[in-house]
């Protein structure tokens, strides 16, 4: 009980401003994603098999991060064997457990298909290209161009996303952080009307 009185008081005497993470808009994820498709053509015309891998799972994270609004951990605990194309309409994502699953019981995430920037296309060609059948959506790749069995951890997805940011010509890649994708889809979807109650239960907001 005193430490806590202490610290209200140390707050009390000294507000700080809370931290939060910069929004990526969609323009911003139109320049990376355009890069991608870029590096994904050059990779795939020099016959590089590690580095046409790497630009697309980087492309399906950037662009199924920020039209599913998902955290971080919430991408890297996709499997793949739990998403389906649904033809004509997108596909589906189902995730055992996340922050809001409180009873645990898993999560099915309609992911939409889009005519520029695709989530679905992104990802199904990223299935395709790795040969993924089952296990985890997003992992490694080796230098040889291998596809490693465990995912990526949560950790190295936002210094792996800064590094996308610098080469593809984004101004301050160190103020995004895994919130970024999450953020900006959220303004993206305000900015076209989209009702307070229908973002929240979207992108798993209770508050």
């Amino acid at each position: 009980a005193r430490v806590k009185q202490a610290l209200k008081g140390i707050q009390a005497l000294h507000p700080a401003r809370e931290k939060r993470a910069a929004p990526l808009q969609l323009t911003a994820v139109a320049r990376v994603s355009d890069w991608l498709d870029a590096a994904v053509a050059a990779a795939d015309q020099r016959g590089d098999r590690a580095a046409a891998l790497r630009a697309r799972r980087d492309r399906a994270m950037l662009l199924l991060g920020f039209w599913r609004g998902f955290r971080v951990d919430e991408l890297v605990g996709l499997h793949s064997e739990h998403v389906t194309a649904v033809p004509g309409h997108g596909m589906t994502c189902f995730l055992g457990r996340s922050k809001t699953d409180r009873q645990l019981v898993g999560t099915t995430y309609r992911v939409p298909a889009l005519s520029r920037w695709c989530p679905v296309a992104a990802t199904l060609d990223w299935i395709a290209m790795a040969g993924l059948t089952e296990g985890p959506l997003f992992r490694g790749v080796t230098r040889t161009g291998g596809i490693r069995s465990g995912a990526l951890h949560p950790n190295s997805v936002v210094p792996l996303l800064r590094r996308l940011f610098v080469r593809a010509g984004l101004a301050s890649p160190e103020s995004y952080s895994g919130h970024s994708l999450r953020r900006g889809f959220a303004g993206w979807a305000s900015a076209n009307g989209w009702d307070v109650r229908a973002l929240m239960e979207y992108v798993g907001w209770k508050d």
